[in-house]
């Protein structure tokens, strides 16, 4: 991605963020109706467990106000200058439902990022129509999926079940090998900036928390 420039609106506090937003938000969320989710999530604390500021249609992915970033707001701590507003990609909330996504983050006078502006639209609805209406479906099937849960623990899951999947192999019958692809799977979707993370990740693979250290120093070294 390229680094933003200096020309992009800036906000000194989520609270003045939020001011401007939130006739946005309630727009953006009667007009589509209840199966579009707009959240506005403070990234000023960089405290991905409780990010999301204030929330429309929360019932979508059944998160309220205190509820938790999701994996791709955890790329930000991987490249902050980078830009990392996206639009129409793929997310899955922590139930399977099929997510239809869009991101704008929001900066300070210093650049760095205080806020994302995301919206979320169910499309479980138009899956039932979809020969109808495809045109309004996502069309990269090669992205990873946003994963979308009530908790960080739940977001951490999903991105592990999603490493395991482009694996292939259940892990029981995983050699070295294949245990370190989902690591490095996993790190470089910022997995183990969550608490608890490499506890989850060695238990879920069967391994150590040592032997899961081990693959982690690897990967970051190479």
């Amino acid at each position: 991605m390229s680094d933003v420039t200096a020309d992009s609106p800036r906000f000194e506090s989520i609270q003045e963020l939020h001011a401007v937003l939130a006739p946005v938000m309630k727009a953006v969320a009667v007009t589509i109706g209840e199966h579009c989710e707009v959240v506005l999530h403070d990234l000023s604390r960089r405290d991905m467990d409780q990010t999301i500021h204030a929330i429309e249609n929360g019932h979508v992915s059944g998160r309220p106000v205190g509820g938790p970033s999701t994996d791709r707001g955890l790329t930000l701590l991987k490249d902050e200058k980078a830009d990392h507003d996206a639009f129409g990609y793929r997310g899955r909330t922590a139930d399977g439902r099929e997510l239809h996504c869009s991101s704008v983050y929001y900066r300070n006078r210093a650049g760095s990022v205080i806020g994302a502006l995301c919206i979320n639209v169910d499309l479980t609805a138009l899956e039932n129509v979809r020969s109808i209406i495809s045109s309004l479906l996502p069309a990269q099937k090669d992205e990873p999926e946003e994963i979308v849960g009530p908790s960080i623990d739940a977001v951490l899951d999903g991105m592990l079940e999603s490493a395991i999947a482009e694996i292939g192999k259940p892990p029981p019958v995983m050699v070295k090998e294949d245990r370190i692809a989902v690591l490095r799977r996993l790190e470089a979707r910022g997995a183990f900036h969550i608490k608890r993370a490499v506890d989850r990740v060695s238990q879920r693979l069967g391994i150590s928390k040592v032997t899961a250290y081990s693959y982690l120093d690897t990967i970051r070294n190479s």
